[in-house]
């Protein structure tokens, strides 16, 4: 059996103390250059790797971040996930990723396997949190912070995009382009990006004096999608919607499938659609999708700044509700209204 290389070995082939090996192998330690490279060069000649866990038992903090994601066929979660990783790694920190349900009755049966990890803190995403598991958390020491979701909770920071003014702005557009028959398909009604994105457009609507004609939900699965489209436009062609607002591009693209290829109706002629993301492949040609776009980058930078602010200085640093703008992005699946042109909200 090979013997395992010490940081006692590192330090005497160096020339340097224990300490400062300890030093150069923790993020954040100050040390020289000098001291750092003839650390790093001995350590590679021996095959020296620090030992994270003990030093993180040593120290009291795991360095690790919890990672929890309820799924991943959205285009917009494994963009921000893989951002969510890179700052924190960019930051000294480990990530481990965690999938549960987006139910919070299904967190409870992980959360104590992600807190045996003695993580440092921890990021839900997509996910519902309920006050059990917020008390919970706070319980063990360690701070949550929601992604793309919020609660009515205001002592558990959330980062979200401005769902609500993102649904209006969508009403207002579809408004102005002189639809007559509205229609709405809902996500997951437990999550609060569905209740605001469409609280905006009702009131977006009913402000005109109308409301929606329809509604179905799609539950933010694109199977589901596909079965609200077909009830929504397998009807009379008297009844049947001239545009629908989808609550997310994932069933946005589902929608527009069935419309077209099962329908055999033309966007936007026949019916305009308009998505909640602006995920990649809402840009391409096969979709063009106008679309409301959340700002994966300037999410992603809040999360981690609230959340590095909640690990560093939990005695000092308070609980926030973070909103991003969300502005309409302007595509071909959408009849344009006068005065507004592609790519953009305005003229």
């Amino acid at each position: 059996m090979p013997v395992k290389v010490t940081s006692r070995q590192v330090a005497e082939r160096a020339g340097v103390s224990q300490s400062a090996v300890s030093r150069v192998f923790t993020p954040g330690a100050s040390v020289s250059q000098k001291t750092a490279e003839k650390v790093r060069r001995a350590a590679k000649e021996l095959g020296y790797r620090p030992n994270v866990l003990a030093r993180a038992m040593a120290s009291g903090r795991s360095r690790i971040i919890g990672l929890v994601v309820a799924y991943l066929e959205n285009y917009f979660y494994p963009e921000a996930l893989e951002r969510l990783s890179r700052a924190l790694q960019e930051n000294g920190y480990h990530v481990l990723v965690f999938m549960a349900s987006q139910t919070a009755g299904n967190i409870e049966d992980v959360l104590g396997e992600i807190l045996d990890f003695q993580v440092d803190g921890i990021v839900m995403a997509s996910v519902a949190m309920s006050s059990d598991i917020a008390s919970r958390c706070q319980a063990a020491g360690v701070p949550v912070v929601l992604f793309n979701r919020k609660q009515d909770d205001d002592g558990i920071t959330s980062v979200t995009s401005d769902n609500y003014s993102g649904g209006r702005s969508v009403a207002e557009f579809l408004l102005a382009g002189g639809h007559e028959r509205i229609a709405y398909i809902a996500g997951w009604e437990g999550a609060s990006t569905q209740r605001d994105r469409e609280a905006g457009f009702n009131d977006g609507i009913r402000e005109a004096g109308r409301e929606v004609v329809a509604r179905a939900v799609g539950d933010f699965r694109s199977d589901s999608a596909s079965a609200a489209a077909r009830r929504l436009f397998g009807t009379d062609p008297e009844l049947r919607p001239d545009a629908v607002f989808v609550a997310n591009d994932h069933m946005a693209f589902a929608v527009m499938d069935v419309i077209r290829f099962e329908m055999g109706l033309s966007i936007p002629r026949d019916v305009s659609v308009v998505g909640f993301d602006d995920v990649p492949p809402a840009a391409w040609p096969a979709y063009d999708l106008t679309t409301v776009r959340q700002c994966a980058a300037r999410m992603v930078g809040e999360t981690i700044s609230a959340l590095l602010e909640l690990v560093r200085s939990p005695d000092t640093a308070t609980p926030r509700q973070i909103t991003i703008e969300a502005p309409l992005i302007v595509r071909g699946s959408a009849r344009l209204p006068d005065g507004v042109s592609r790519k953009g909200a305005s003229a």
